[in-house]
């Protein structure tokens, strides 16, 4: 990476990058956890479970290489309610606000389409992703059902 032009870019999902998509989550996700058959359904098929239901993918490009992502996946039409998912910086770009405009991007396009809400799961050992999500307004709420094991925390943002 070159360091002279240290411009972060936020774009939005661009079939080019769905490899991206999957390797920025699956680096992060096997380093702590496992891969669990939700990570699968969405990282192999964004297009198809995320985007095409009326969900969002962005994309944080640093001299145009993808080194962070996050989706917005549409829980329910009326109210309107996302799932902010899949959120990950690659190690190399990870100090560089990333998380937090790529989380911000989401969240002010929620805020866009009179979304009522956007919930997120989480792990407690994520502690600084928690802390991220505070910043963004994110409150806990008691954890219940989720489709991961993983999952011990889950938070709500409502808008």
């Amino acid at each position: 990476m070159n360091d002279t032009n240290n411009e972060v870019k936020i774009i939005a999902y661009d079939p080019q990058y769905k490899d991206a998509f999957k390797a920025l989550n699956e680096e992060w996700i096997k380093k702590i956890f496992t891969m669990e058959a939700g990570d699968y359904k969405l990282l192999d098929n964004p297009e198809e479970h995320i985007i095409n239901k009326g969900g969002y993918i962005v994309f944080a490009l640093l001299d145009n290489e993808p080194v962070g992502t996050c989706a917005l996946v549409k829980l329910s039409d009326k109210p309107l309610k996302f799932e902010l998912s899949k959120m990950a910086v690659s190690p190399k770009a990870q100090g560089k606000q990333i998380g937090y405009l790529v989380g911000q991007t989401l969240v002010d396009k929620a805020r866009e389409l009179n979304a009522e809400s956007i919930s997120l799961e989480t792990n407690s050992v994520l502690v600084p992703a928690i802390k991220l999500y505070e910043k963004l307004g994110f409150k806990h709420m008691p954890a219940s059902d989720s489709a991961y094991c993983r999952c011990d925390t889950q938070m709500l943002l409502e808008l």
